[in-house]
């Protein structure tokens, strides 16, 4: 069976040897122009004057665009239609498009733009947190607020009580291939659009209303990104809906894409959050109570920064049952790039406050932060019942008829499966601040074999006599679970779609509408197929996700892809399956459910072909070997407003500890060594989730690390390049990096039994942030009170509050 090999990535070969084609590398007509932006430099204000005469004189310019000159509304918004493609007047933050410049080369339009005069009568920008609050710039009336419980009652009452603040920054997405988009006019008006996104039929909707056409005159088609991370959810429709509108007003292809500086300057990055905390607790560290305060700084438009708060909030707890709480979210308007999408979504935000609270409480009890974790888990669940989605007759699994796989994954992908699932123990209370229950909680047997082989107890008390004697080098260690709700919080976005042919020679060629990244998705995907018909993967073709083939498609986001389209594809080859498998029964006089399919070929009725004899003989006689697969995850239900229901269809776990040591003279650190043990489920193809585990694990350190956004007083980016932005690079990996996956299958009826991969390791990299805290910990006897992200300047300021010194 092709699902659980650790196969290379499809594309890897092409990817080492730069052959791999991104959107800036198709081939494009000789009459292709090119496109920039030209720029706000004021963060708030209003445009006085505009003087484009040199720039439209300019060498090689064939047009410039302003919001006057465009054809209709063209508000890239993926939301609240606040995000106008060019300012109308009014500027909202430094970096937002003004005007539009058309040239013959992308150097000829950046230099061109560079050239316009614009004055401003500028105001003066909102772009703290304290500035919008006191100001009451904000997306909503008013906080939202949800309540688990009598919090103020349980806070009152308990034996002790501690309040605190944890900030934490944006981040960039810093994706190696920047925003790009091709518009190539086709005849009767239509459009074909090559985009950098992870999500075409968003793009398909935007340029479709901005040239006033139907959507079916608009084709989006994308092959591969060179990373998003959830930069390319929303970001990416500025560039496709110039780039088309551009392309209608010429008739010439036109093509755009951000140099790295206009990149980081134009687009959104992580929202950064404050929070605020009020926990009560006993002597062993259990919370009576805990009262969160969510302020998310969401920059100039709405974007996604509703449903990003919102996960925030629904991450409040982690892998924590909290009896009382309370979780208060302000979603503040400000005068900086629009905060987006970003790897977790809110979660990672959500889960770095609950881990403050408990090394916060742990250092003031005197225990051991492990401890104090453990006592505050969910709890845990009988043992996981089932197997992989694929039943197990006494045949194998590559050998299972066609009628039967159907059958089975019909069943698991019902609206009925919730005696699929083992029930909360009889009596027992599990449930999230939200009001779901937690019914697979499996994180107390992961932290005892994470805690055993990474040998934390001796190792913790190692560092305890290293510190003891080592004045200016002191050591931590940080241990942070993870408890990762997997869907679309919007449940209408908990749907997939695909398309299968298998040709007459046995080849399959698939479509579906997820898009690959770099994360493995397309190679994850055959691997389903492979096994579905019983062949090798290589028989197996995946090309571009393109709008024409398979519409309506949800982002390729919320760690959603392999669950949502894997089933898709499967739904639509084991409908040809069954087809192949009715036709040779009738050839052969016997029952559909005998024929076997499996290692590339096709058994019935003792007889024995290839899968490509079968498929032959399925088209001779006229049976259609095309399908298509549809899947909507089962099990949703969720009221936003009043946080309540079920907005989650399983949750991936994991859990890391990380030591590191830090310079008490530079604040200077490095991580020694990290150990991961992750929950993929049964994996569908470990080499690519333990690759997802590593990436994630250092992306998340990065973040909480060394990630840091900086505006000056007037609202701009001064962190806007490479040169002055610093992400993690091979250096800053652990130099001891051990990473195990969960050998259990999920309990809930996903594709084969996996579970979602791609931003649940990311908050994992909350060990190293914990890890810093300890280590600074170690250098006196208050509280330190470290903030993120922990650059050597934090991490001293810390080590002084921590001797008394601030």
């Amino acid at each position: 069976m092709s699902v659980t090999k650790p196969l290379p990535h499809d594309a890897a070969a092409l990817h080492v040897t730069g052959a791999a084609r991104y959107v800036d590398d198709i081939p494009t007509p000789a009459n292709t122009l090119s496109l920039a932006f030209g720029l706000s430099t004021c963060a708030r204000g209003t445009i006085t004057a505009m003087d484009l005469d040199a720039v439209r004189a300019a060498p090689g310019v064939v047009m410039v665009m302003t919001a006057d000159d465009l054809p209709r509304d063209c508000d890239v918004s993926p939301s609240n239609h606040d995000e106008p493609l060019l300012s109308d007047g009014t500027v909202h933050y430094a970096g937002q498009p003004v005007f539009l410049v058309i040239a013959e080369s992308h150097g000829q339009a950046r230099r061109a733009a560079a050239l316009a005069q614009i004055t401003y009568d500028a105001q003066d920008p909102i772009l703290t947190v304290e500035h919008a609050l006191a100001a009451d710039s904000r997306f909503e009336d008013g906080p939202r607020v949800w309540t688990k419980g009598d919090p103020d009652a349980a806070l009152s009452k308990a034996p002790h009580r501690l309040q605190g603040r944890i900030t934490m920054g944006g981040q960039e997405h810093f994706y190696l291939e920047g925003q790009s988009a091709l518009a190539i006019p086709q005849e009767a008006g239509d459009m074909l659009v090559h985009s950098s996104t992870q999500h075409p039929t968003e793009i398909q909707h935007k340029v479709a209303e901005a040239l006033g056409v139907p959507m079916h005159a608009v084709r989006v088609a994308v092959r591969r990104m060179g990373g998003g991370f959830g930069g390319k959810e929303s970001q990416g429709n500025a560039l496709a809906v110039a780039c088309a509108v551009a392309a209608a007003a010429t008739r010439r292809p036109c093509k755009m894409r951000y140099d790295r500086d206009d990149d980081m300057v134009i687009t959104g990055k992580r929202h950064d959050f404050t929070i605020d905390y009020d926990v009560g607790f006993d002597a062993d560290g259990r919370l009576q109570a805990v009262d969160f305060t969510h302020y998310a700084r969401c920059g100039w438009a709405m974007d996604l920064s509703l449903p990003v708060a919102d996960r925030a909030m629904l991450h409040a707890d982690n892998a924590y049952l909290l009896d009382a709480c309370r979780i208060t979210s302000h979603r503040l308007k400000t005068n900086t790039q629009s905060a987006t999408a970003f790897r977790g979504f809110g979660g990672p935000q959500g889960v770095v406050g609950i881990e403050r609270v408990m090394d916060h409480v742990a250092q003031t009890l005197g225990l051991d932060p492990v401890a104090v974790r453990r006592v505050n888990y969910y709890r845990a669940m009988g043992d996981v019942t089932g197997g992989l989605s694929a039943p197990r007759p006494a045949a194998s699994p590559e050998s299972i008829s066609g009628k039967m796989m159907h059958a089975d994954l019909a069943s698991r992908g019902s609206q009925t499966v919730a005696d699929d699932r083992h029930a909360v123990v009889a009596g027992d209370v599990n449930t999230t601040p939200y009001g779901m229950a937690v019914e697979d909680f499996i994180l107390h047997e992961m932290t005892d074999r994470l805690l055993d082989t990474a040998d934390y107890a001796a190792r913790r008390a190692a560092i305890a006599d290293w510190n003891a004697g080592s004045p200016v080098l002191k050591r931590g260690i940080g241990f942070a679970p993870v408890k990762f709700g997997i869907s679309f919080t919007l449940t209408h976005l908990n749907q997939a779609g695909a398309l299968v042919h298998v040709y007459q020679d046995g080849s399959i060629h698939l479509n579906h509408g997820g898009t690959e990244m770099g994360q493995g998705l397309f190679q994850k995907v055959a691997q389903v197929a492979a096994s579905r018909f019983g062949v090798d993967v290589g028989a197996i073709k995946i090309t571009a996700t393109d709008t024409d083939k398979v519409p309506n498609t949800s982002a390729t986001a919320a760690s959603s892809g392999a669950d949502l389209n894997g089933m898709a594809v499967a739904i639509a080859c084991d409908t040809i399956r069954d087809r192949i498998a009715d036709c040779l029964a009738a050839l052969h006089q016997v029952a559909p459910q005998t024929v076997v399919f499996g290692d590339n070929t096709v058994t019935v009725a003792g007889e024995t072909m290839t899968f490509a004899q079968a498929a032959l003989t399925a088209y001779q006689n006229r049976v259609s070997l095309s399908a298509t697969g549809f899947y909507k995850t089962p099990d949703l239900a969720w009221d936003r407003i009043a946080g309540q229901g079920r907005p989650f269809f399983y949750f991936a776990q994991g859990c890391a500890v990380t030591e590191v040591v830090v310079d008490t003279l530079t604040g200077e650190n490095r991580i020694l060594r990290t150990d991961v043990l992750h929950d993929a489920g049964a994996s569908l193809n470990p080499a690519l989730d333990i690759g997802q585990v590593e990436g994630g694990y250092v992306q998340g350190a990065g973040w909480l690390t060394m990630e840091e956004l900086v505006w000056d007083k007037a609202g701009t980016l001064k962190t806007h390049a490479p040169s002055t932005y610093k992400i993690p690079a091979c250096s800053d990996r652990p130099p001891v990096f051990n990473v195990d996956l969960w050998d259990q299958p999920n309990p809930a009826a996903t594709i084969y039994r996996s579970k979602a991969v791609g931003e649940p390791p990311f908050m994992l990299g909350v060990s190293n942030f914990a890890a810093l805290a300890d280590a600074v910990a170690s250098c006196g006897p208050h509280w330190p009170d470290l903030q993120a992200p922990a650059t050597a300047e934090q991490v001293l300021a810390a080590i002084g509050r921590a001797k008394g010194q601030r």
